[in-house]
């Protein structure tokens, strides 16, 4: 039973990486580096790109984020607080910007079908924002692509139980 929840939680990955959502306005592999968003984001976003399905460190989901903040001289305290948190219900959230989540339960619809996903204790960086609870993930050590960085959305409003902070580097 457990291996066919692995396979359909697998599944599901590739399926959402082969179209993009309705709300979505920008492709994935095409980010554009705005004047908007601040440099260091923009580093981040340029390191994610390069190890894209590729394995960074030994494959957790903190070591994306950890690599991505000492390849651009960032300060932050080695653990978790990866920068000045943001208020994500008031602040704008941006590509590069990195979500802590803890204890977090996501349910969510696929035609007609319903899925869980728990995200207890995991680290991402957001690679594109398509509107203020709509974003695209860039992690790994996840259902959707092991142990390699992979990509996946978020819809906030899917958040059932749990918190998530999300943080800038400085």
């Amino acid at each position: 039973m457990k291996t066919l929840l692995i396979l359909a939680i697998i599944s599901l990955g590739f399926i959402f990486s082969a179209f993009e959502m309705p709300y979505s306005n920008s492709k994935i592999n095409n980010i554009q580096l705005l004047d908007s968003i601040p440099e260091m984001n923009q580093q981040i976003l340029v390191f994610v790109k390069s190890k894209l399905k590729k394995k960074v460190g030994t494959g957790e989901c903190w070591d994306l984020a950890s690599e991505a903040l000492k390849a651009v001289n960032a300060t932050w305290d080695m653990k978790y607080k990866f920068g000045k948190e943001l208020n994500y219900k008031n602040e704008n959230i941006l590509p590069g910007d990195i979500i802590q989540f803890e204890g977090v339960v996501l349910k969510y619809d696929v035609n007609g079908k319903e899925f869980t996903e728990k995200m207890l204790h995991h680290t991402a960086i957001i690679y594109e924002v398509k509107d203020n609870t709509h974003f695209t993930l860039a992690h790994q050590n996840n259902g959707y692509s092991g142990r390699k960085v992979g990509l996946s959305l978020l819809d906030l409003s899917t958040i059932k139980k749990g918190k998530i902070k999300i943080y800038r580097a400085q």
